[in-house]
């Protein structure tokens, strides 16, 4: 064999999961990140070239970067208030979103909001499917309102054929549903393969970056939840967005993950109705009981105010202690972080005296929210210790604060915008960390309706429910 072809063939560098695009060293029949069977296929790419590489003329020169102008990172708003907040205010020429989520959870019913709002804008609109066929998106734009006379649609798998498509229609925005049901015939892999994937979001960015065409990708997830595909998807796009809810409720939420023109950690909410999918500009109300602040206290049951992104949201956390004397109590959590209430329940057994290792204890969020940050600690004691005791807070008294092993409360990021939030939906007390040098003189200047009282452990938390 000469040198020249021992330079230019192909040698395996490893093996890579067409689940989720972990790559190991060798093969092995389960994939250790995403524990699919038999997912693994070896990953080959050409040896380096030992030749000097030839210099090339750039397409553009290089500029100063006062000289660069702002209008091509300026965006567009969709149409859509919530997706707006996500996206840092529209879609910016060029960019690449990628909106992952379950199957059923509402991708398609947003999307083809956005593409119906941008029809109506002006311009037409390109949306494909390689899901479904044309006749079902039309039942569902009929259903949803979305149809418009520039909102276009093909269902199309093939990513010549999509170019084709651009070409003829010429485009203010494209969606495609999704990416891992395109394919290309010059690359080797099935259509949703770590191969494929990579060239057909390579291509398409190539050709938003190059038209200056905002494009929005649908994309799926594994059982964990992660975008499938390679890892190297989430690189080439400019924004990931995953688009979350129980499907045993109707509320909806686009979070930010990653985002190149906005802030990477903001959320959006939506509710899903039968006639399409409506953003909900005040969500607040959704996550407490009875759809606000209670008329009548109840026990078990306390108000915390989490933060997703840098929006505040009320969340009522309940909680239920059953029997006493069981050999073996069960512990069920929904909504919350099962290790973090664990750790709640000893810190509360251990220091606040608070017996809990024979009965049972279950403990969950109302309205389908996800809570899972520490500031939400001292919500979960209280509402454990008020089912203990059967004693009921007050409805007007909101807790904030983590609470650390030894049994102190600690204090959380966001304090001020917590505590307004709360002002502003009634409530007129809380219970909050210590604060630290002249903090709490400037907070109590911003809620000054509201009888803030800090308490330094969990002990002095739980003295609120001594009548």
């Amino acid at each position: 064999m000469t040198a020249r072809s021992r330079t230019q063939r192909s040698t395996a560098v490893g093996y890579v999961c067409a689940e989720c695009g972990h790559e190991v060293a060798k093969w092995v029949g389960r994939c250790p990140h995403c524990r699919s069977w038999g997912s693994l296929s070896e990953l080959t790419e050409p040896a380096p070239a030992i030749h000097r590489i030839a210099t090339t003329v750039p397409a553009a020169p290089a500029r100063r970067i006062g000289d660069v102008a702002l209008d091509s990172a300026t965006s567009a708003p969709t149409g859509v208030a919530e997706l707006d907040r996500v996206l840092g205010g529209g879609l910016v020429p060029g960019v690449v979103i990628l909106l992952a989520g379950e199957p059923g959870v509402g991708k398609s019913t947003l999307l083809l909001e956005v593409a119906a709002k941008a029809a109506q804008r002006g311009g037409p609109v390109l949306y494909l499917t390689g899901e479904e066929s044309a006749g079902q998106v039309r039942l569902r734009a009929e259903r949803t309102a979305a149809v418009h006379p520039e909102l276009y649609l093909a269902a199309e798998s093939d990513l010549g054929a999509i170019l084709g498509h651009l070409d003829a229609v010429q485009p203010r925005l494209l969606v495609v549903d999704s990416v891992q049901t395109v394919s290309t015939a010059g690359v080797d892999g099935s259509p949703g393969g770590v191969t494929q994937v990579r060239a057909v979001a390579a291509a398409l960015t190539a050709v938003a970056k190059t038209r200056g065409l905002p494009v929005i990708l649908v994309g799926h997830v594994t059982k964990d939840g992660a975008v499938a595909g390679p890892r190297v998807l989430e690189h080439l796009v400019d924004v990931v967005l995953q688009f979350e809810g129980d499907r045993h409720s109707t509320l909806r939420t686009v979070r930010g993950v990653k985002n190149r023109f906005g802030p990477a950690d903001e959320i959006g909410c939506f509710e899903l109705r039968d006639d399409g999918i409506a953003g909900v500009a005040d969500p607040s109300g959704l996550f407490l009981g009875n759809g606000g602040r209670r008329e009548v206290p109840v026990a078990g049951t306390a108000v915390t105010v989490a933060v997703e992104g840098r929006r505040p949201l009320m969340a009522e956390v309940q909680a239920l202690v059953a029997g006493t004397g069981i050999a073996s109590p069960r512990r069920a959590v929904s909504g919350l972080d099962g290790a973090r209430v664990a750790m709640v329940l000893a810190v509360l057994e251990r220091r606040a005296g608070l017996r809990l290792a024979d009965a049972e204890v279950f403990a969950a969020t109302v309205g389908g929210m996800r809570v899972t940050e520490p500031a939400c600690d001292l919500a979960i004691a209280m509402a454990v210790g008020s089912a203990r005791s059967d004693f009921a807070l007050p409805t007007e008294l909101v807790v904030l604060g983590e609470i650390g092993l030894a049994g102190e409360v600690r204090r959380v990021a966001g304090i001020d915008r917590r505590l307004a939030e709360a002002s502003r939906l009634g409530f007129t007390a809380a219970l909050v960390p210590p604060s630290v040098g002249g903090d709490r003189s400037r907070r109590d200047g911003d809620v000054s309706a509201m009888n803030v009282t800090a308490v330094a452990d969990v002990g002095e938390a739980l003295e609120w429910l001594s009548p």
